[in-house]
């Protein structure tokens, strides 16, 4: 279940996240969409809180890239049946990366941040409900979809923030 982040970061590292997110809102803005931005934002403010914080090494136009980058990985970016979609390649290219340094980054946040496809914690806002790694709990030893448990175990798999909401009141 994602976790509610703020955005905030620390005052000596503004200048490091306000390069980051001014690069990737416009890139996001005019190639992915809003839910990319926002990911980003939190991705980069996730960056910058970390002890010691990565973002201070490297150019901006690379975290920015790599943020996209490993946020792409996780949400299927790179398939041309998804939408959004755009290549890796191109993605590097937007922001003036090469793919090695691109690809090696990213890769390098997903490892920071144990991050992998379908995270849940880095999942676009509207894939959650086909995201079956959500939706599936293990319940008294058993992994089962909550979506099709009775309504008393989604409420109790809810309180303990586990879901992102009760499915059998939608």
């Amino acid at each position: 279940m994602p976790k509610k982040q703020s955005e905030s970061v620390p005052n000596s590292l503004e200048p490091f996240y306000s390069a980051i997110v001014n690069l990737t809102d416009a890139v996001c803005k005019q190639y992915l969409n809003d839910e990319y931005a926002g990911l980003s934002r939190r991705l980069a403010g996730t960056l910058a809180r970390k002890r010691p914080s990565p973002i201070v090494r490297g150019k901006p136009e690379v975290w920015a890239c790599a943020i996209i980058y490993a946020l792409g990985t996780v949400n299927f970016l790179f398939d041309k049946s998804q939408t959004p979609h755009m290549r890796a390649d191109k993605l590097c290219a937007v922001f003036g990366v090469s793919q090695s340094s691109g690809a090696n980054k990213a890769k390098s946040i997903r490892d920071m941040l144990k991050m992998y496809q379908l995270d849940p914690n880095w999942c676009l806002p509207s894939r959650i409900d086909d995201n079956p790694m959500v939706w599936i709990l293990q319940v008294n030893g058993m992994m089962v979809d909550i979506r099709y448990m009775p309504r008393e175990v989604q409420v109790i798999a809810y309180e303990k923030g586990l879901i992102p909401y009760i499915p059998a009141d939608r």
